[in-house]
């Protein structure tokens, strides 16, 4: 009965216009995507501008560059357009107001302005409870089949209705999903709803509020029950509270229980109808531990303790994680003539190291020739203008490309092998500094020239290459780096080893998050090598190469075997069968042309 009223509501709500008139056309995957990265956006901004709506054009570019951080025409776009329009405050058409709310309050959380923390997270709870409504609400709209599968789609009354049910569930489920994944990315937040009571509990034990930092921690405590930081938390919070309060009173949030029997349910129905459908599902982890704060007063008991273990650390205060090995640097330079310049600290950054000498003025000499021999034979780019810049020409060779050269005559052999060896030379060098306790592997090894286009370099004020990150996303309004693809998630450390200094401009640059502060600048010169790790600690780019050309070789480095440079391992196949051909016949059976 109540399925039959729920249903004639509906109809009476579409018949008489409620709801809207229905769509005339349904949106199809390629369609519902581009929104989903906000494309129409980027033509909005075109548009805008060509009414000469500067605001406008400024808010649509900023909606845009949300979703797709990693594009640098439409950031420096941004710039301009504070310049001009003296657009200060941009608007996000598409912003999420529970997001808002959240990532508001971690601001002024971190920021240790605790009552505001509080009125922005508690607001975005109140948000994520009516998003949630909402999100669930869209799901239970018509499930579309293709038109083959329903011709041939026969089944029971019972089993359509469950298949239906299902998509609806699976649908409904994955808004826990859907509302932590900020726009543009692919994955969630780490731990999002549990983050906010996280958060609150001690925001509130700030505050001096330890009723409401005791309920918090409780409600925290439902997803992450062993938790031990925060078990200390709520016996700490009963400690202040006993003898003042009724502490069996003091309950977990009623939203949080909720919703928590709710998501358990329907994980149980999901899996208890793939075992008895056959459909596959797997229940994904939505609540990781690992997503946990990790600032030094996770513990409040932690602040007015003067207890510490030995080490000048006090004790109940969380350190940051190290992750699967601990971060090191300083080790042997392997090679006499490779010369120190600064460390990480004299760089201000994490994680860095600058290095001289590493080639000789004459091995710089011949591997500048060979870039410009192999480059000017269409390798790389072909000859293309920049991908970062209209400014400049943007070209490259691989190993493997200058070992073919080599063996075909077009280049000296010896000059390849030179890019071969002091590519090699540099990896066990970074493996060495940062005192690596595993096999550094290449995952991709690039000669690279940027030329100077005459007659475009006045009144320039873009970047050579834009700044960005190595393996995540960086995205400078968020002040986070998101690890997920298209980025190079694998690269663990990277190395740019010069090859010459006779152009202007090109310095290499750190920056912090904002993509804006610089926190070191370095010339290139012949021999010189900065190295780094890959990830959003160093923020990087290139200042415009106004005159000339600088050539380096790019390194990128993993720690995971499985991402190996397909091209490095052809490469040392062929130098063990030159190295074999030089010595005379053997038993490795390798032809360097097959190889090639």
């Amino acid at each position: 009965l109540l399925l039959l009223r729920r249903a004639a509501c509906l109809r009476s709500c579409r018949r008489h216009a409620r709801l809207g008139p229905d769509s005339l056309h349904a949106a199809g995957h390629e369609v519902r995507a581009d929104f989903q990265r906000r494309l129409p956006y980027s033509y909005l901004q075109r548009a805008y501008i060509q009414l000469n709506q500067l605001d406008k054009a400024a808010d649509a570019a900023h909606t845009f560059f949300m979703a797709n951080p990693e594009h640098m025409e439409v950031q420096q776009d941004l710039e301009n357009y504070k310049t001009m329009a003296g657009k200060v405050d941009l608007v996000d058409r598409e912003a999420r107001q529970h997001m808002e709310d959240y990532l508001a309050g971690v601001r002024h959380y971190d920021q240790e302005e605790y009552a505001l923390a509080i009125s922005f997270l508690e607001r975005a709870l109140e948000g994520y409870s009516t998003a949630d409504e909402e999100c669930r609400i869209l799901c239970e709209g018509p499930q579309r089949f293709e038109e083959y599968e329903y011709l041939d789609y026969k089944v029971t009354l019972y089993e359509a209705i469950a298949d239906h049910y299902m998509q609806v569930l699976v649908c409904q489920h994955e808004c826990v999903r859907e509302l932590a994944t900020r726009p543009g990315r692919l994955s969630p937040i780490d731990n999002y709803l549990p983050l906010h009571y996280d958060f609150l509990q001690f925001a509130y034990y700030r505050v001096g509020n330890y009723t409401q930092a005791l309920e918090c921690a409780r409600s925290y405590l439902l997803f992450h029950p062993d938790d031990e930081d925060v078990l200390d938390n709520e016996s700490y919070y009963e400690g202040i509270l006993e003898g003042s309060v009724d502490l069996a009173s003091i309950k977990p949030r009623e939203y949080a229980v909720m919703f928590l029997r709710r998501h358990k349910l329907e994980a149980h129905l999901l899996q208890t109808a793939a075992a008895g459908l056959g459909f596959s599902y797997s229940e994904p982890s939505y609540w990781s531990i690992s997503g946990s704060r990790q600032d030094e007063h996770r513990i409040p008991s932690g602040v007015h303790s003067e207890q510490s273990d030995g080490s000048g650390r006090h004790l109940g205060k969380k350190t940051m994680p190290k992750g699967d090995r601990e971060l090191q640097e300083g080790g042997p330079l392997l090679y006499s003539d490779v010369k120190f310049v600064y460390n990480s600290e004299q760089l201000n950054g994490t994680q860095r190291v600058l290095l001289d000498n590493v080639i000789s003025e004459k091995e710089c000499r011949e591997l500048h020739q060979i870039a410009n021999d192999i480059i000017l034979a269409g390798d790389g780019y072909r000859g293309k203008t920049s991908p970062h810049t209209p400014n400049e020409r943007f070209e490259g060779a691989t190993v493997l490309k200058a070992l073919k050269f080599g063996y075909e005559g077009r280049v000296p052999l010896r000059s390849a092998r030179l890019f071969y060896d002091v590519s090699e030379k540099a990896r066990k060098i970074v493996e060495s500094y940062f005192m690596l306790n595993s096999t550094l592997y290449f995952s991709y090894t690039h000669l690279v020239c940027r030329t100077a286009l005459p007659g475009q370099q006045s009144k320039r004020n873009d970047l050579s290459h834009p700044i960005h990150a190595d393996n995540c996303l960086l995205d400078p309004e968020a002040n986070e780096c998101w690890k997920e693809p298209p980025a190079y998630t694998f690269r663990d450390y990277s190395a740019l080893l010069y090859m010459n200094s006779d152009f202007e401009g090109g310095e290499f640059i750190f920056t912090e998050m904002d993509a804006k502060t610089v926190t070191a600048s370095i010339k290139p010169k012949c021999g010189r090598m900065i190295s780094f790790s890959s990830g959003g600690e160093n923020p990087h780019g290139v200042k415009a190469v106004t005159k000339g050309q600088r050539c380096a070789v790019a390194l990128w480095f993993t720690l995971n075997p499985l991402y190996r440079e397909l091209e490095r391992i052809q490469a040392d196949e062929v130098i063990a069968a030159l190295n074999q051909e030089y010595l005379g016949p053997g038993e490795l059976g390798i032809n360097p042309k097959d190889e090639l």
